[in-house]
Formats: C-alpha cells, sequence, structure tokens
C-alpha cells in the first residue's frame, strides 16, 4: 500500500508578482496559487489556504486531478517550456505515456475528425474561411493555444442566421475549458432556438439595412411591442444557455474549472439583426460607414473587467476583493477575500469555480442591434489583438486586407507585429479572430415588413416563451 499524503499551498503575493505581461492582461497571474498540491512536500502552514471546499469528495478528485497533471499557475509563469507536463517547482519528472491526456497539446480531444460534432453543415472552426467569414487563430509564446472560434453558418436550419463567437481560455486547463465551450455553447443555443424558427419565412427578417439602435433603444425596432418580445425570447435563450454551459463545467469529470476558466464574445445574426452575448474582456467590433462615407469603428460589447463600477461593486457585495498590482496599477483584479489569489483580469467568465461564490458570474451581457446599408463587417477578437491594435486600426486592418478569406489572417499577423514591437520584452498573446462580412444587397426589412411577417416573428417569440423553465432565476442571477 502506498500512502499519498496531499498538502494544499497559498502561495504568496510576492511570488505571483513575478509575472511579465502588458498592462491589459497578465496570463501566469490570473489563476495562480490556490489550489497547488504536492505529493512530496509536509503540509503546508496554511492548511487549506483559502480552498474553502477540502471536505467535500468533489474537492478531493480535484487535488487528485491535479496532481496529475500540474498546479493551478498558468504554465507559462510554471514551466519555462510550453505543454510541459509538469511544473518545475516540484522536481519531478513524469514518465512519457503513449496515452494522450484529454486537451492536451496535439491530442484527439481538440479535434476529432470521427466526431458528429464536428461534420454538421456549415460548422467551421480551423483557420479558413467561408462565403460570409474569415477565421483565423494563432498560438502566442505563453505555452498552449487557450483561444478558439467558431461560426456556424445556416445556424438554426436557417439560411438568414449565423452563430460566431471566439473564446480566451486561462489558467491551467483554459484550453480544454475554451475548447468545451466552443463545441457545446452553440448547440445549446441552437437547441433552445431551433424549434422557434418558422422555415416557411426564412427571409422574414431580411438580410438588409435598416436603422441602427441599441439595446437600451428597443422600443425604436420596428416601433412595436412585438419586436421587443422578439429581442426578450433571444435574450432568454442566451441567459439558459450560458446558465447550463457554467453548470455543466462545473459538472464536467475530465475538465477541472476550478481555477480555470473561459471569456466568451458570441453573436447570432438574424436577418439584418444582431443579437450578442458578452462574458469578459473579448470584443465586438462594427465596421460601418458614417455620413461622410469614411469607415468607423463602432465597439458592439463591454470590456467586463474588474475595474467597472457595477462590476466592482457586486464582487466587493460578495466579499471578494478589486484591486491592482504595484507593477500594474492600471490592471485591476479579483481576489478571494482571505488570499491574494487568484488575481483574475475579468469580472465575467464560465469556469474559474473558485471565485463564483465572490462575485464572480457567467450572466452575459446582451445587446441588438439592427444593421444599416452602410455596416460592412464585424470582428470578433480574443484580448490578445485588442491588447496592442485599437478599434479603428483593427478595422482598416480588414478591409485593407487582400481579400475577404484571408481578412482574420491579416488581422492576427498584425497583432502580432504590433506585440513585438510594443511590448519586445514580453510574451506575445494567443491572437483568435472571426470576421463576418454583412450581406448589403437586400432592401431594407424595417421599411417592407407585412403584417403577416410580423406574426411570423410573434409566433417565433411565443414558442421560445412556452419552452421557458423558471425564468425567474435568471432576475435572481443577473442580481
Amino acid at each position: 500500500m502506498v500512502l499519498v499524503q496531499v498538502s494544499v499551498i497559498a502561495y504568496p503575493r510576492s511570488e505571483c508578482e513575478s509575472a511579465q505581461s502588458p498592462p491589459s492582461k497578465a496570463a501566469n497571474l490570473e489563476l495562480g496559487g490556490i489550489c497547488h498540491c504536492s505529493v512530496t512536500d509536509p503540509p503546508s502552514e496554511s492548511g487549506v489556504g483559502g480552498c474553502h471546499c477540502m471536505a467535500s469528495l468533489e474537492c478531493l478528485l480535484d487535488i487528485i486531478r491535479a496532481l496529475r497533471m500540474g498546479s493551478c499557475l498558468s504554465a507559462e509563469s510554471r514551466s519555462p517550456l510550453p505543454g510541459s507536463p509538469m511544473s518545475p517547482t516540484l522536481g519531478i519528472r513524469k514518465k512519457k505515456s503513449s496515452r494522450k491526456r484529454p486537451g492536451s497539446r496535439g491530442s484527439s480531444f481538440e479535434y476529432r475528425r470521427e466526431d458528429p460534432i464536428h461534420r454538421i453543415p456549415g460548422r467551421h472552426f480551423l483557420n479558413g474561411s467561408s462565403e460570409f467569414a474569415s477565421l483565423f487563430c494563432q498560438q502566442g509564446r505563453k505555452g498552449i493555444n487557450q483561444d478558439a472560434m467558431i461560426v456556424w453558418e445556416n445556424f438554426c436550419s436557417r439560411k438568414d442566421m449565423v452563430f460566431c463567437a471566439v473564446f480566451d481560455g486561462h489558467g491551467p486547463f483554459g484550453h480544454a475549458v475554451a475548447k468545451r465551450v466552443r463545441d457545446l455553447l452553440p448547440l445549446k443555443l441552437n437547441a433552445l432556438l431551433e424549434g422557434t424558427v418558422d422555415k416557411d419565412s426564412a427571409t422574414s427578417l431580411g438580410s438588409g439595412s435598416a436603422t441602427t439602435v441599441n439595446s437600451q433603444a428597443v422600443n425604436e425596432l420596428g416601433g412595436t411591442d412585438k419586436l421587443k418580445e422578439i429581442f426578450r425570447s433571444f435574450k432568454l435563450s442566451f441567459l439558459k444557455a450560458f446558465r447550463g454551459m457554467d453548470r455543466e463545467l462545473r459538472l464536467h469529470a475530465s475538465i477541472n474549472c476550478f481555477c480555470s476558466g473561459t471569456t466568451a464574445v458570441t453573436l447570432v445574426k438574424q436577418g439584418n439583426y444582431l443579437i450578442i452575448g458578452n462574458l469578459g474582456d473579448s470584443r465586438a467590433v462594427l465596421g460601418t460607414r458614417d455620413e461622410e462615407n469614411a469607415l468607423t469603428a463602432v465597439q458592439l460589447t463591454i470590456d467586463l473587467k474588474p475595474n467597472l463600477p457595477a462590476e466592482a461593486e457586486r464582487i466587493r457585495k460578495c466579499k471578494g476583493r478589486v484591486f491592482a498590482l504595484h507593477n500594474e496599477p492600471e490592471v485591476a483584479r479579483v481576489w478571494m477575500p482571505n488570499n491574494d489569489t487568484p488575481g483574475l483580469a475579468m469580472a465575467r467568465a464560465f469556469g474559474d469555480f473558485c471565485l463564483k461564490d465572490f462575485g464572480l458570474i457567467s450572466v452575459p451581457d446582451i445587446s441588438i442591434r439592427k444593421l444599416t446599408e452602410k455596416d460592412e463587417f464585424v470582428i470578433l477578437a480574443t484580448d490578445g489583438v485588442w491588447d496592442v491594435l485599437s478599434n479603428r486600426e483593427a478595422i482598416d486592418i480588414v478591409s485593407s486586407a487582400p481579400s475577404r478569406s484571408v481578412a482574420a489572417k491579416t488581422l492576427v499577423e498584425s497583432a502580432i507585429f504590433a506585440w513585438k514591437h510594443k511590448y519586445p520584452t514580453s510574451k506575445v498573446d494567443d491572437c483568435a479572430v472571426v470576421c463576418l462580412f454583412l450581406n448589403l444587397n437586400i432592401t431594407s426589412y424595417a421599411s417592407n415588413m407585412t403584417s403577416s411577417e410580423e406574426l411570423s416573428l410573434v409566433h417565433q417569440a411565443d414558442t421560445i416563451k412556452e419552452k421557458e423553465i423558471s425564468t425567474s432565476n435568471f432576475h435572481d442571477e443577473s442580481t
């Protein structure tokens, strides 16, 4: 019989401050130190050091999993070799095994061609392009690529619907979390919406142009309560899909999400409407023409970071702490009540269950926008792009790309070039970009909608409403 002694160590703040990253993100600080486990060290004086769920069997399983796959610190801060199987601080070398671990570099978890999910028509998640979109993702210098992306055309079996999203994972298993959410979140949203779509009215929302509005001016969406109900139904579907996704991550047996997670910026284009669900600090930016026909950038999402007053207030009410490190005074981070860990640089995320009791939430910020004939494309990108490029620079790069098919690749390459020149001593972050090009050739829907088409939209909303389950929980969670 072999007796294994397990101790949980909470690293001091001084060790975490050794990270080197640009002002907007220090990936190697985001998930430091809370559940680091050792099979050789004696028990720490700190005892459980902030891991308040040690009494449960689930936490014990998390610790055993961490013993097998390394500490909760980011790979780039704990190991000089990307994808190294063990942290050098443990002084242990693992024997190489031919059996690949889920989520490891090159493993079948990342991409299984025989998986039915990867054979869905119109679903793209690898570098390349389609009729309406361009996708590109490139690994940085911080270890395994933790970014993911997806474009799903003919979403909900409708020709006028497209789903797009990018995901930015963080923590030791952030790559696995990001890909898990990439694969399952669209399926959940599709299941909630597909049965509500009337295929006989595939052009009922059109693909053209109308007056631009935002989520706080829903009254202008055609000026009818019917269209406001459409937005409400989409919003509830987004909320339910995000909540179900986070719950599934908590219960997932093979991915430790206790101190790993991912952001998500998602977009559904139905006709000439964009419905956007944002979680974290990835961003969506619209390239459009102003009154003088000059290309301008319109940011469609808010970077949900702890420095926002509303986010900071919620976190502090839940006894979480928000403060910046001395060497990064402009980067606010989320910390546990009694430990300077993990220092998460975002206020909302999937996973990261070590902070879910202290103000971190997985409720997306949802908005709707009606397109105009001047709107040309939408850029969805992770913060590896926005850390070094402005919104204006990004739309200029996409608009001047040699062709639409390489627009995303051109933007990523420009971001990597900017990283090397703006932060020459820092490691380049992962970058993922989706460019969705808008169809500008179909006439305005708002001015041509018939009464029968409006009734079709209301039927969709009513069907979604019938599928709601405990919708009051959404209000409780968001507050």
